[in-house]
């Protein structure tokens, strides 16, 4: 594989350990009367981020030094840099701070290889819920919890007449979403933080995740990569497939997760016109 020292089973192998061990160390924050600090763009932040960042940094750079690595906690790299890169690590050490300040274990470590602008391998580990998802190009997508050893996941294949499962934001509904929702009809909306919501269609539990709203790239990548690998799809609203580190913004389009053809969802939400 162009640009990369070991193969992809070796290094999905060892990103799933690294996420173990920053869910570790977000683990010993979570358990303490932890202070929240507020960024530039008024997202928290608490020292469970940045002890992740440094830990998945650290050993990143030790497993693959011949790749860069671009983190949510770590340095800007403008894009005159960046786009250079054929391939480079996305990381977001943790993943749903609003959701670790409110203690309800919904977040998680995200680590995503990007290659060539797509997601190679994934790796979205939650230390409270004790389950990893993990996926590659080639290799499939997998799911491992505290109670039970690895096993292939897939998304759910459409069934004529069902009742479609929605995934959507704890933290960040809106009314575009509601109107999108009542254009389909009757549904099962399920909330949920984190890259979790992506990983809920990964494995099947869930038919669509739409996203009307900002997201980052490394908020994405590693999910995208698990969603992939089980045979799902991860869209902008004119259907094509989401890319990373192409332009200067590291914001996503708003996008659609789902597990078939997205156009038919896309009408189906009234999310396939220019004015949606």
């Amino acid at each position: 594989m162009s640009g990369l020292s070991l193969p992809v089973e070796v290094l999905l192998n060892e990103a799933r350990n690294i996420a173990r061990e920053a869910g570790d160390a977000i683990l010993d924050v979570y358990e303490t009367r932890f202070a929240t600090m507020e960024k530039d763009d008024r997202s928290p932040l608490t020292e469970a981020d940045l002890a992740a960042h440094r830990i998945i940094s650290a050993r990143l750079r030790e497993l693959t030094p011949e790749l860069p690595l671009l983190s949510e906690e770590g340095r800007d790299v403008p894009f005159t840099e960046r786009r250079h890169w054929e391939s480079y690590w996305l990381i977001d050490p943790l993943d749903g701070t609003r959701e670790f300040v409110k203690r309800n274990g919904e977040f998680t470590v995200n680590i995503a290889l990007i290659e060539r602008h797509d997601p190679l391998l994934g790796v979205v580990w939650s230390p409270v819920l004790g389950t990893l998802y993990s996926g590659a190009r080639g290799l499939g997508a997998f799911r491992e919890t505290s109670a039970a050893s690895r096993v292939p996941i897939r998304v759910r294949p459409p069934t004529p007449g069902h009742r479609p499962r929605v995934v959507g934001s704890r933290s960040h509904g809106n009314d575009r979403l509601r109107a999108a929702l009542e254009k389909l009809g009757p549904h099962e909306l399920v909330p949920m933080g984190s890259s979790l919501k992506l990983c809920l269609v990964a494995e099947g539990a869930a038919d669509l995740y739409p996203r009307l709203g900002p997201t980052s790239e490394w908020d994405t990548a590693a999910a995208h990569a698990v969603v992939d690998a089980a045979g799902g799809r991860v869209v902008d609203l004119t259907g094509a497939e989401l890319r990373y580190n192409t332009r200067e913004s590291l914001l996503n389009p708003e996008f659609l997760v789902c597990a078939e053809d997205p156009r038919d969802w896309l009408s189906r939400l009234g999310l396939d016109s220019p004015t949606a």
